[in-house]
């Protein structure tokens, strides 16, 4: 995620660090319950325009797991996949999740350290609540920094040696 400028970071950080999830904006997640076919989730991804991944829940909405293109495309790179086959056979059983609770910096750290593109929002009692997505959090950083970031030179690592103009 790009930087902000020290002056943004020093004045608003303090109250991003305490801002919870609650006020990102996020989508319904794409579910699937359990038995349902790869190549089902694979339609369902590609033809909802809105995600890459489907979640696996149980008839109370808990979360069973996560299915991501990256997961059978990872698979199909070896070999032949078996579309008909159940998503239980892909997916990952144990996703990292968030709760509504937690907060922006939460959730800015662990997509920066487990290069996730979306992640899966389950209450108390694990049930799925939301999808919160990169772009959702990039979204809210843009509307709470809007001064910092609309000012921001193209490079902000560039530094001018002069004041432009005459």
């Amino acid at each position: 995620m790009a930087e902000l400028t020290e002056r943004a970071v020093s004045v608003r950080v303090p109250s991003l660090a305490r801002e919870t999830l609650r006020v990102v904006n996020r989508r319904d997640p794409l579910t699937v319950p359990e038995g349902t076919s790869l190549g089902d989730c694979l339609h369902l991804v590609e033809t909802s325009g809105i995600g890459d991944s489907v979640v696996v829940a149980d008839a109370d909405g808990r979360l069973r797991g996560v299915l991501t293109e990256r997961d059978i495309f990872g698979v199909m790179v070896g070999g032949k996949v078996d579309l008909n086959a159940p998503v239980e056979s892909l997916m990952n059983r144990k996703p990292r999740t968030l709760r509504l609770e937690q907060t922006v910096r939460d959730a800015i750290v662990l997509f920066a350290d487990g290069r996730f593109r979306n992640v899966p929002l389950v209450d108390d009692d694990g049930r799925v609540v939301g999808m919160v997505r990169q772009q959702d959090l990039l979204k809210y950083l843009a509307e709470a920094f809007p001064e910092e970031l609309l000012n921001l030179p193209p490079r902000p690592h560039q530094r001018m040696k002069e004041t432009e103009g005459a």
